[in-house]
């Protein structure tokens, strides 16, 4: 994902104004003037790419819109549309959704019409990289590159290896709901984003109606573009305080000290500081301490700071302090105790039993559909979902026996669904996948009308890596680690064609043209030549003339005279292009394929 983020910043030529804004942002600067940044072309197409290529694109707001209410646009008609929409913005009605919750009770969700979507999309673009530059390095929630098993990763390290044992579990009353729009306002411009335009359109966006509900005093909708990096800037406040108290706090440290890390802590914890640190994902956060007096100071001072500070309230019956050799904590879906290895604590953590029940229940869906409807497809589907299943619990130090639990409780439901449909048996011919994943296991399995259900057990404990803080997108460092593979030729390519500005191309072929050229790594799909910006046309596999569309699937990349190959009733011309390009056999096939499609006679070979 992160990949074709980076390529898609290469396409519009945007890599080098995140980079600066993330750059001047680290030192400290403040940004007058953003909205001429957000407002311009390469931002707004960016924008554009990035709705379509997320799942929720075809997904309407109020207004019944899609993103392919907006493809058959020119690429000025489009530009124009969105600045004008901005000149005196008010957004549209969200759409009220819900969705359920682990504990049964349901999530509301707002949903911005599509241009609203795209105009929020903008916006992320800009301040991201502002607001990246000054994130708490360990925050994990709706980040660049970061994950949930990164945040897992340092509350093992903090037990393990620091043997902060207290656990501080905070819950926040209805976060999202009530976030402070003033205060918002406010830590917006502490971080350095001052253009007040910028902050006028965002706080219209904050206000925008929901529908059957009315306009909201406070909270940043979940289901909003911009609402997870607004909800950072809130809570980053709260890591920034958390950290100044004893991680960052600032102690001199002496010119000969060797280490000034190890010297700054081993002062700190001599001190009658709070000794403690901070992990959150959104707003599910830990604070971990190394004894209970300490745990309990920091419960008191932190409920406190969220409310007199952000103004938010915790939750008092699921806000409390564990001690981790006696009882366990849950985040992110595991639970985390301590159990005796040797002479030492160590961190013990599981499947969460609520979580364990919905997997049993959302298994139990997958198996009633196949036994139904017994396709490759709802098979591929079941995989999919216990690839799943194992791929985010194997952090997990006890996943082997809590999935042995889930499959043991599946057995009877599996038996009874597919003893007439399926066999219980050693699969004969598995995939490369089967093999990879499950090929150590020796045991039977369910097969059904010769697909391969994949076993629900066999997933070892993988220890989670810890997140490298030098990693970002917005330095050539941490781009380059990323995407070491990738063509620099082609990036170059691809920006040319980013200008290339035809008044009576759709959104959509302009878009699909440049995916297109990325995906065949500039080459031409008859020559295979690389082939430079003034050097590519896109031909219409099916044309234009005989009702062919603009999608991805239909384009094709070509040299601009094999082009006119394709095209060409002229011997003579054919003749010569072919000798000129010592095109083969194969290749002059391929050209009597397009030529097919366009009801031309075929060259003879």
């Amino acid at each position: 994902m992160i990949q074709t983020t980076l390529r898609h910043w290469e396409y519009y030529g945007t890599t080098e104004i995140f980079s600066n804004l993330y750059a001047m942002s680290k030192d400290e600067n403040n940004f007058h003037k953003l909205y001429d940044i957000i407002i311009s072309d390469e931002n707004i197409l960016l924008a554009y790419r990035s709705i379509k290529s997320n799942k929720g694109s075809s997904t309407a707001g109020t207004d019944k819109f899609s993103i392919s209410n907006y493809k058959g646009l020119t690429r000025d008609d489009f530009i124009s549309l969105i600045r004008d929409r901005l000149d005196n913005y008010r957004p549209g009605a969200v759409k009220r959704t819900y969705i359920p919750k682990a504990n049964g009770k349901l999530r509301p969700l707002g949903i911005p019409t599509m241009l609203d979507r795209l105009i929020q999309q903008m916006f992320k673009q800009v301040l991201e990289p502002i607001c990246e530059a000054r994130f708490y390095k360990h925050s994990y929630g709706f980040r660049p590159l970061r994950t949930t098993h990164q945040a897992i990763a340092r509350m093992n390290y903090l037990i393990n290896i620091s043997n902060y044992h207290y656990c501080v579990d905070i819950d926040i009353k209805g976060f999202f709901d009530n976030v402070n729009h003033t205060k918002l306002m406010k830590q917006l411009w502490n971080i350095g984003i001052r253009d007040r335009k910028v902050l006028a359109v965002i706080m219209k966006m904050l206000k925008a109606p929901i529908k059957g509900v009315g306009i909201p005093t406070k909270g940043t909708p979940q289901g909003g573009i911009l609402s997870p990096l607004l909800s950072n800037v809130v809570l980053n406040d709260l890591d920034q305080w958390v950290a100044g108290q004893f991680e960052d706090f600032e102690i001199e440290v002496p010119e000969y000290s060797k280490n000034p890390r190890s010297y700054r802590y081993k002062h700190l914890k001599k001190s009658n500081l709070k000794a403690g640190f901070i992990v959150r994902y959104a707003d599910d956060f830990k604070i971990m301490a190394k004894d209970s007096k300490t745990a309990w100071r920091w419960f008191h001072a932190v409920r406190g700071y969220l409310k007199d500070r952000l103004g938010l309230d915790i939750s008092p019956e699921k806000s409390r302090v564990i001690n981790l050799r006696k009882r366990k904590t849950e985040f992110l879906g595991f639970t985390f105790g301590l159990m005796k290895k040797g002479n030492k604590l160590v961190v013990k953590s599981n499947i969460k039993d609520e979580k364990l029940e919905q997997l049993k229940e959302n298994a139990k869906i997958h198996i009633k559909t196949i036994s139904k409807n017994p396709t490759k497809e709802n098979v591929q589907k079941f995989n999919s979902f216990i690839l799943g299943i194992h791929d985010y619990f194997k952090i997990a130090t006890h996943v082997y026996k809590d999935l042995n639990r889930f499959s043991y409780e599946l057995r009877t439901t599996m038996h009874n669904r597919f003893k007439e449909s399926g066999k219980f048996e050693f699969p004969k011919s598995p995939s490369p996948t089967y093999k990879k994943r499950f090929g150590h296991l020796k045991r039977k399995t369910w097969i059904v009308k010769d697909s391969i259900l994949f076993p629900l057990v066999g997933q070892k404990h993988q220890s989670p890596m810890n997140f490298s803080q030098e990693l970002t997108i917005y330095t050539d460092e941490g781009r380059r680690s990323i995407h070491k593979n990738l063509n620099d030729s082609v990036f170059k390519e691809l920006t040319k064609l980013s200008l290339y500005k035809p008044s009576n191309r759709s959104m959509e072929y302009m878009d699909n043209r440049i995916s297109r050229y990325s995906m065949k790594n500039g080459k031409c799909e008859i020559s295979g030549l690389f082939l430079t910006a003034n050097e590519v046309h896109c031909h219409h596999y099916i044309p234009k003339y005989l009702d062919g569309t603009d999608e991805f699937k239909n384009l094709r990349i070509v040299h601009k005279d094999l082009h006119k190959l394709i095209h060409s009733t002229n011997p003579r011309a054919i003749k010569s292009i072919i000798a000129e390009y010592k095109l083969t056999y194969k290749q002059i096939e391929k050209v009597n394929r397009f030529r097919k499609n366009c009801k031309l006679d075929s060259i003879a070979l």
